[in-house]
């Protein structure tokens, strides 16, 4: 009867002897771990986890102490799987029987920073709204005043400056429309994520024919629902800043691969969706600065002297319009970023011969 709800339960539970070897575990324990238990029985700890002792040493107090213990946020790494961050808790039941529960942590941290990414954004939208109304009002005062100054002005050398007042006047508008990102209604069309991305490959072999740009498509990829021309611009504004990089580090053998995966019962901010297209754009430049990754997707932002700091906060926006984000990992050597947007499967329409 125990073994049953224990077999049930979501949070992954394995069962220890003294020398903690394993002599049991539930389902969610072998999802977590990628692995059987008819594989790893018998083996130690140790063993199952990639030898990462600090865990060792815990079970190890709690079994001499005959004491519970919990641990938060820790790094394990089950055998042949990625890293996990876990909270865990040890549970002596006997001199030779430990109880394990390991709860992951990944994803809830990462739908914690989603939505705080998310809640970011929209602050800086109405930010950016309230910005622009109080901007563009007395831009369009000044432009209309230098065009009836225009009028009165015979010196054609005077009316040159009015004309450079009406120049710069409508920059500074264009620049705060930028800053709203994109304001036309979505399409919400088929879209073939793949035919984006090549459009976008074949625009950057002509900019930057130095950068070696590779593709790892998944194939499967149904299509997803949204404006093409506007997803063009996302992944465009995200590879040209890689690109940018790239060539401003004077990177040796630059190069750019563009990816696509599908992930399934995939969490958004708040929202589970069934099927999410992750593109990701990743390249081998110098990285992101520590000071400007929190930052990356504010607008007027950017780690070069003559960016805009718009290309990624336009990029954002119109994933947000797209239901999706952007995320980014960044190291020297190794920077990527994530575009995921949810997958609504279109079927083909019905015929009524």
């Amino acid at each position: 009867m125990h073994q049953r709800l224990l077999e049930h339960l979501t949070t992954a539970v394995l069962l220890l002897d003294g020398e903690l070897r394993v002599r049991w575990m539930n389902p969610a324990a072998e999802a977590l771990l990628a692995v059987s238990l008819s594989r790893v029985y018998g083996i130690s700890l140790d063993t199952l986890l990639g030898g990462v002792d600090s865990i060792d040493e815990v079970l190890a107090k709690a079994r001499d102490a005959f004491h519970p213990y919990t641990q938060r946020e820790a790094r394990i790494t089950p055998l042949n799987s990625e890293p996990l961050t876990v909270d865990y808790t040890v549970t002596p039941l006997s001199d030779d029987e430990l109880l394990l529960e390991v709860e992951p942590r990944d994803r809830l941290m990462q739908i914690s920073r989603e939505e705080a990414l998310t809640t970011r954004q929209e602050t800086i939208k109405i930010l950016a709204r309230g910005l622009a109304h109080e901007v563009k009002n007395p831009l369009g005062g000044i432009r209309g005043a230098a065009q009836l100054l225009e009028r009165d002005l015979d010196d054609p050398a005077l009316r040159e400056y009015t004309h450079i007042i009406v120049e710069e006047v409508d920059r500074l508008r264009d620049l705060v429309d930028s800053m709203l990102g994109p304001n036309r209604v979505l399409k919400h069309e088929p879209v073939n994520i793949h035919r984006v991305l090549e459009r976008v490959r074949a625009l950057l072999i002509a900019e930057h024919p130095s950068v070696v740009i590779s593709r790892d498509y998944d194939p499967s990829l149904p299509d997803l629902s949204g404006d093409e021309s506007q997803m063009i611009q996302a992944v465009l504004n995200v590879a040209r800043n890689a690109v940018q990089a790239m060539n401003d580090a004077q990177t040796p053998e630059p190069t750019l691969i563009l990816r696509t995966r599908a992930r399934r019962q995939f969490t958004l901010g708040a929202e589970r969706h069934r099927l999410v297209s992750e593109v990701s754009v990743i390249d081998n430049g110098p990285g992101i600065p520590d000071t400007l990754q929190e930052t990356l997707f504010y607008p007027m932002v950017s780690g070069r002297a003559e960016g805009s700091g718009l290309g990624l906060s336009i990029a954002q926006s119109i994933l947000h319009q797209h239901q999706g984000l952007i995320e980014c990992d960044s190291r020297p050597g190794h920077t990527e970023f994530r575009l995921l947007i949810p997958l609504v499967i279109i079927l083909p329409e019905k015929r009524h011969d």
